[in-house]
């Protein structure tokens, strides 16, 4: 006999939408999932560009990997620590994992500042260690304000189990989608006048979706906003070493050590090695707080989400390569700055552009607006679906990142090797001509059909859905 579950069997966490798989951003992955492009096996496969993920760096750490065995337990060569590596896993990490991630951070930051081994605490991803600093920061019912357009997984990260949540703040194309001081008064604002506490800023730089960075003086305004507020900083700094070209990175823990006013107590750094080093699969996440309490705290809750001592072995001994590392970085950033070269010139031959202050990240912030039959999430939102359903690439539009303006879309493109990267541009300008050849009576545009709009404007889907900071909130309904 088949028992079906039903959700009321569920807790209310378990059975409610808080994972956000509904969004257009995890609906593309299903799309891709369901017919994966391989350039032997299923050429006319959807590509998937919807994943940031550094995979132009690979071969470096292969070579290590070969030429260091002992760094693994499970090698011939490693395996007399097998014994003491698997039997011990204790929450405060193993010391020299610590040691050589605090000199990781420091060294991609341009040793400009140094980081208390004292002070990591490990967690299982970035995404364990979102979730672990809101719990530590916020009650359910309390908020973080988040410049938009950000990265749809924070819904998740932060909201889902906590309670918590986020109040967008609004950043515009006319100056680069920058984070003005104005804008966070507005949030803040937004925020008092329906009673929700907001207890912390949390910012991410290089920025995701952007692959743009936060200027020194925009930084030291952001310090200013929260010290007045006396609210917490959060920095998401795990693309800090994919920044291939100038202006340099510009850590919030280099503001912090300048002569200016500021609460270290109330600032917090989130950190992994997934996007720098390219390592998703190894669930290397990393809080970083000044804060005393917040680093005991964190690390009794990261019990709940660890990084496995043998990761910890072996990335202790790689990071611990100073040669190695050195070289790791400025190859990776080389080949990150020739591939965004390579495919923002294959996208300008398509006359597609992209944000041009980029330089950071591990994809493009492409400007689809002049194909979109009309400026509005619907449009948008119809365009995406036949991007995915028949040039076949999953792209993410600009609504799941809670863009203000439509017409924004991600691609990501360092998670594909070259051949991939020439069919996607192929397939790109395939389309985009082909719109262009036929703006006549007698074609109707692809995404005018029948297609199901699951996302109308997302802003204020977002404002009054159930999972919304501000149901009923004065300042949007004067927006509309």
């Amino acid at each position: 006999m088949v028992f079906k579950l039903n959700n009321h069997l569920l807790s209310r966490i378990a059975s409610s939408n808080g994972h956000g798989e509904d969004s257009p951003y995890f609906e593309g992955w299903k799309a891709y999932d369901s017919n994966p492009h391989h350039p032997m096996e299923n050429p006319n496969g959807i590509i998937q560009m919807g994943l940031a993920e550094n995979q132009l760096s690979f071969d470096l750490i292969q070579d290590w990997l070969k030429n260091n065995p002992k760094a693994s337990i499970c090698t011939p060569e490693g395996v007399n620590e097998f014994r003491e590596i698997a039997i011990f896993q204790d929450y405060h990490g193993l010391p020299e994992f610590r040691n050589a991630v605090a000199k990781f951070m420091a060294k991609v930051r341009g040793n400009k500042v140094t980081f208390d081994p004292d002070r990591v605490v490990m967690n299982g991803g970035a995404t364990g260690a979102h979730e672990t600093i809101a719990f530590c920061l916020a009650d359910p019912g309390e908020a973080f304000l988040v410049p938009t357009p950000y990265y749809p997984g924070f819904d998740r990260d932060l909201r889902w189990r906590t309670g918590v949540k986020l109040i967008p703040v609004d950043s515009e194309s006319s100056n680069n989608f920058k984070v003005t001081r104005e804008a966070l008064e507005n949030a803040y604002e937004m925020a008092k006048l329906v009673n929700i506490k907001v207890k912390g800023l949390l910012i991410t730089n290089p920025s995701n979706p952007l692959g743009t960075m936060l200027d020194r003086e925009t930084l030291r305004s952001i310090v200013r906003f929260i010290n007045e507020k006396n609210i917490h900083l959060v920095c998401d700094e795990i693309y800090a070493a994919t920044v291939f070209s100038q202006p340099e990175f510009i850590s919030i823990a280099e503001i912090v050590q300048e002569d200016i006013e500021c609460n270290l107590n109330l600032v917090h750094i989130v950190y992994s090695l997934s996007k720098d080093m390219g390592f998703p699969g190894l669930r290397v996440g990393i809080i970083y707080s000044y804060n005393d309490a917040v680093v005991s705290c964190a690390r009794k809750m990261s019990s709940f989400g660890l990084v496995s001592s043998q990761t910890q072995y072996m990335i202790a001994s790689m990071l611990s390569d100073d040669e190695f590392v050195g070289k790791f970085i400025r190859e990776s950033k080389t080949r990150m700055a020739a591939r965004h070269r390579v495919f923002t010139d294959g996208l300008a031959q398509a006359s597609i552009k992209c944000l041009e202050t980029s330089n950071a990240g591990l994809f493009l912030w492409m400007d689809l607006r002049g194909l979109l039959k009309e400026k509005t999430f619907e449009a948008e939102m119809a365009l995406w679906r036949v991007i995915i359903h028949e040039v076949k690439l999953n792209v993410s539009p600009g609504c799941s990142f809670h863009c203000t303006e439509p017409g924004w879309f991600r691609v990501c493109i360092a998670n594909m090797d070259d051949q991939t990267m020439e069919v996607a541009l192929s397939r790109i300008r395939t389309f985009v001509n082909k719109d262009v050849d036929t703006k006549k009576p007698k074609r109707t545009l692809r995404w005018q059909g029948s297609l199901k709009l699951s996302s109308p404007r997302i802003y204020d889907d977002f404002i009054n859905s159930p999972h919304s900071p501000l149901p009923q909130s004065p300042l949007v309904l004067a927006r509309n």
